[in-house]
């Protein structure tokens, strides 16, 4: 009992004040920052979470006008599936990575993904195309395509596909502006929205 007297600061004393109110203010933060960053969302699969970092509008864009919309989501090719563990572990890993980029502004005016992004999309590629990739039927339908299906990567070949010539983030061809599926749902910022109507209501 006195050992624990010893370790343990009194109710009367300063620093457990300090403790508590300092606890109270990370936590705080940590709360707010979540809602700020629409932390929640990234759980989901739904590609509008892609969004909330504003320089992902063009991928985000060119995806919504390519033939992989209708039956892959980012999280089908961007994000590993052969368990559920390793999915959400590189998700969190992958998204904090860019959450810190973007915070400290450090993101390049042309982007790529890194190697261990690249490996990830491969294995969804043969994962997704395995027919196409597997099959003799397909065996001299390109020079040399038998042996090298699987020695590189798809989008040597594939460049168009589904981002198109998007790379950089101010980039403005085959930016078009997506087509909501749900009324609700926007890319616009919740802001821009009000501000937006305000100026119509104005006229």
């Amino acid at each position: 009992m006195n050992f624990k007297k010893e370790i343990l600061p009194s109710k009367k004393s300063r620093w457990r004040r300090i403790a508590v109110v300092s606890i109270g203010i990370i936590t705080g933060l940590g709360f707010f920052m979540a809602k700020e960053a629409s932390l929640v969302s990234y759980m989901s699969d739904d590609p509008l979470a892609c969004v909330n970092c504003h320089v992902m509008t063009p991928m985000y864009n060119s995806w919504m006008h390519s033939s992989h919309r209708e039956q892959a989501s980012c999280n089908d090719c961007h994000v590993p599936h052969d368990n559920v563990f390793n999915t959400y572990f590189f998700k969190a890993k992958d998204g904090l990575f860019h959450a810190s980029v973007f915070t400290a502004r450090a993101e390049p005016e042309v982007m790529f993904m890194r190697e261990a992004s690249q490996e990830v999309v491969q294995d969804n590629c043969v994962r997704c195309h395995i027919q196409q990739v597997t099959q003799v039927k397909y065996d001299g339908w390109l020079e040399n395509h038998a042996e090298s299906r699987t020695d590189r990567k798809c989008w040597s070949c594939h460049q168009e596909l589904p981002h198109g010539t998007v790379h950089g983030i101010s980039t403005i061809r085959n930016n078009i502006s997506p087509i909501p599926t749900d009324s609700t749902k926007t890319v616009i910022p919740e802001w821009l929205h009000k501000q937006i109507k305000e100026k119509q209501t104005k006229k």
